[in-house]
């Protein structure tokens, strides 16, 4: 028996992953096709995962994948309310996030793995929610880390015209402000439609990137901010001038990706991808941190009640193993999960934020994102 636990209960524990599928654009690359199992993948893998240990405790897990359209994510949610599922891994866009959130309500508990903008962590948040997926905020002080260390604060910022390209260039605003880098200057690429895999698309872009970033005062590193994917992969070798990309495009930051191999993360992608027959994606490894933190719960909690799984998660006592290098927790003040964010520049993974010499009184995570003093979040207290 696992150390801490009394006598083990029998406990079913079911959960539902909703995805929320969007009209997009398509992937800038074929290497990049969006998996139809995205994110129910990487659920698949967790409930295996969990199934290990609760098959001890006589714990079961179930859980269900629903794919909707915007449309119909609320009637969604409403009919596995009405079949007694009260644990929700969302993969959704943050206005639709919140929506659904709200209506789960405090009886159920939400686990987000894929709304990324900070204001749900900060005066947005909702009590019955844990952010298992980083924030823009954590992302942007991540790569600001980094360049502060190698010492190039002079950044060139290029966002997007979309609301959620300027929600992440405000990320970037934010973390230079924080960490002392130096914006040269902001420049807002508009997105004018069309498409990107044509050879009209791409030579459009091509002639384009180099006339608009001509002029730009001094700078050591050019800062991509766009949530959209429209323009930022083409930036690392359309520059006027010289310079690493880093943000949206070049040098990335990332909740995980397929190529991770330290801290016995080789084990894990070997697992998912015997599982699956593909290589794993952010929204599989996001959702399946979302149920292992459930799972890691629900076996400390020795059981299933709503409150307790909440209270447990947001305690000091949390802790899980997420191939990081360190264990990752949740901070009380908003429901964020605290995790190192990984550096990856299409290959490997170039280096881990936070970076040495960024130090914190409570723990060097709290660095990436918003720390305490600084979350307008009041539904945790």
């Amino acid at each position: 028996m696992l150390a801490g636990l009394g006598a083990a209960c029998a406990a079913d524990i079911r959960a539902a992953v909703l995805r929320v599928d969007y009209p997009a654009l398509a992937p800038i690359s074929r290497f990049e096709r969006v998996p139809d199992d995205l994110g129910f993948a990487g659920a698949a893998l967790a409930t295996e995962d969990n199934m290990t240990t609760g098959s001890f405790l006589g714990h079961s897990y179930v859980t269900e994948t629903v794919a909707v359209s915007p449309e119909d994510a609320a009637g969604a949610v409403d009919a596995l309310l009405a079949d007694g599922v009260d644990l929700f891994v969302l993969l959704a866009r943050d206005d639709d996030f919140l929506t659904l959130a709200d209506r789960i309500g405090a009886a159920g508990l939400v686990f987000n793995a894929g709304a990324r903008q900070t204001r749900l962590r900060d005066a947005e948040c909702r009590a019955n929610t844990i952010h298992v997926t980083p924030s823009h905020a954590m992302l942007a002080d991540a790569v600001a880390q980094f360049t502060i260390w190698k010492k190039w604060p002079r950044w060139l910022l290029v966002q997007g015209s979309n609301p959620g390209d300027r929600a992440l260039g405000a990320a970037y605003q934010n973390a230079a402000a924080k960490f002392g880098a130096k914006i040269a200057e902001t420049r807002e690429f508009e997105d004018t439609g069309g498409s990107r895999r044509t050879d009209t698309g791409h030579v459009l872009v091509q002639k384009q990137l180099p006339v608009f970033m001509q002029g730009a005062p001094r700078h050591d590193v050019v800062i991509a901010a766009d949530a959209s994917d429209v323009f930022a992969p083409y930036l690392p070798y359309h520059l006027w001038d010289p310079r690493p990309v880093m943000g949206a495009a070049g040098l990335r930051p990332v909740s995980f990706h397929a190529a991770h191999e330290a801290w016995g993360a080789t084990q894990f992608q070997r697992r998912f991808e015997a599982l699956t027959g593909r290589y794993l994606m952010e929204p599989d490894y996001d959702t399946w941190l979302a149920l292992r933190v459930l799972g890691e719960a629900v076996t400390r909690t020795n059981g299933a009640d709503i409150a307790a799984l909440r209270s447990y998660i947001l305690s000091d006592d949390f802790e899980l193993a997420a191939f990081k290098g360190v264990p990752v927790t949740v901070r009380p003040w908003n429901g964020q999960l605290r995790a190192p964010v990984l550096l990856f520049d299409g290959r490997i993974t170039v280096s881990v934020s936070p970076q040495d010499g960024f130090l914190h009184q409570v723990s060097p995570l709290d660095t990436l994102g918003l720390d305490r003093p600084e979350s307008r979040c009041t539904a945790f207290e």
